[in-house]
């Protein structure tokens, strides 16, 4: 079904990348999630005011906050599809993390007002609806069109990398459970006198549920919007494709920033031999931006930096210091490593020190133990030390 709509309504559905076609496939989804939440909304509330039933009214309710969903994140895909302007160089891609962060809003919205409406009909006493088989017929067509829209939303999301249609997929999936939690609470009650209203008791939790889902998602889209690290699959293919060219002897200081889908961009320092013929080293890095850059999809950027593999002294050296970061902790790393002529009074070492995440010493305290040892090991030895964070 999920193939038959895209062909029907996406042209050249293969063209991912395409703003004009991504833009064809969030509007495929929010369409589809308009036209499916309006019906559910209308049939559910219909049935839940028919038997008295306010944890299926509040369901129908869900599926109307679903369909404004749907509205935000068409709007969303419409505004992140709009070109760079002299206002927004690096394009609107980002208007899609706002919109997935709206949805994420309303699903709060919906849980907090089913929470307070199942725990004023408890404490109050309210009485168990009587469900009908029609009530359950519907319950059961629910859950069965919301799985389909799960489905559905997650392969459009994962076909165009799309936060907000990932976002209403996981959504769907969230109305299932508590669709079927209804559907649960229904059949009991249908067969089994209770004490207490199991309706109020199965909205709380239905409430809870829907809380829980939309925190998830507002984490993950604000952590998106505030600058979460790139995927690893990205670093890893950016930095093999670099080192597959000739002459390249290692990179260090990636940074990725993204704009939005489909505008990544990304800086790398290359570490090349100093003695290098530096017309041929500039051609060899605009191939390598322009090679790496296109198949990663990103608008790569690379610094040069000269070092020094000729000189044994300055190898050995460099060897030394590497031996005594790694003693200190195995993931820390240097790089731009230089030193002064070898004299017996003051040999200057200057290399900058990647700090990773895990790494729980101080600034302060690291730099006064890499000194330490290095004294240990030669005391020539006086580093000039500039600390780095890993942004990858």
């Amino acid at each position: 079904m999920t193939e038959l709509l895209v062909r029907l309504f996406v042209k050249n559905s293969y063209d991912v990348k395409n703003q004009a076609v991504r833009l064809s496939y969030g509007n495929l989804g929010s369409v589809t999630g308009i036209i499916c939440n309006i019906l559910l909304c209308v049939v559910k509330i219909t049935a839940g005011m028919l038997v008295g039933s306010m944890s299926i009214v509040a369901d129908g309710l869900n599926n109307l906050s679903d369909m404004g969903s749907s509205v935000i994140s068409m709007i969303g895909f419409r505004l992140s599809g709009k070109p760079a302007d002299s206002d927004h160089p690096f394009g609107h891609g980002r208007m899609e993390y706002l919109s997935a962060f709206t949805v994420s809003v309303f699903i709060l919205v919906v849980g907090i007002e089913l929470l307070i409406s199942a725990v004023k009909a408890l404490v109050s006493g309210a009485s168990t609806p009587r469900f009908t088989d029609l009530s359950l017929a519907i319950l059961v067509f629910s859950i069965l069109l919301k799985l389909w829209m799960f489905v559905f939303n997650r392969k459009l999301g994962k076909k165009i990398g799309s936060s907000a249609l990932l976002a209403t997929a996981k959504d769907s999936l969230n109305d299932c459970v508590s669709t079927f939690a209804i559907l649960v609470c229904a059949v009991i009650s249908m067969n089994v006198t209770l004490p207490f209203n199991l309706d109020a008791v199965v909205s709380i939790g239905v409430a809870g549920f829907i809380l829980w889902a939309g925190i998830g998602s507002l984490k993950e889209t604000i952590s998106e919007l505030l600058g979460k690290p790139p995927e690893s699959e990205l670093i890893k293919e950016i930095e093999q494709g670099i080192m597959a060219f000739d002459g390249f002897l290692g990179v260090h200081d990636l940074i990725v920033h993204n704009y939005g889908h489909g505008r990544q961009f990304a800086s790398v320092h290359v570490e090349v031999p100093q003695d290098i013929d530096i017309v041929k080293c500039h051609e060899q890095i605009d191939i390598c931006e322009k090679v790496v850059g296109e198949k990663c999809d990103v608008s790569l950027v690379i610094h040069m930096d000269p070092v020094n593999v000729n000189d044994e002294s300055v190898l050995s050296a460099k060897r030394e210091m590497t031996e005594i970061i790694k003693s200190i902790h195995p993931d820390l790393s240097l790089h731009d490593f230089r030193m002064t002529p070898p004299s017996d009074e003051r040999t200057n070492l200057i290399f900058d020190v990647v700090i990773p995440k895990t790494l729980t010493l101080g600034e302060k305290e690291l730099d006064e133990q890499i000194k330490h040892l290095a004294k240990q090991k030669n005391k020539t030895y006086e580093c000039v030390i500039t600390y780095d964070m890993s942004y990858v």
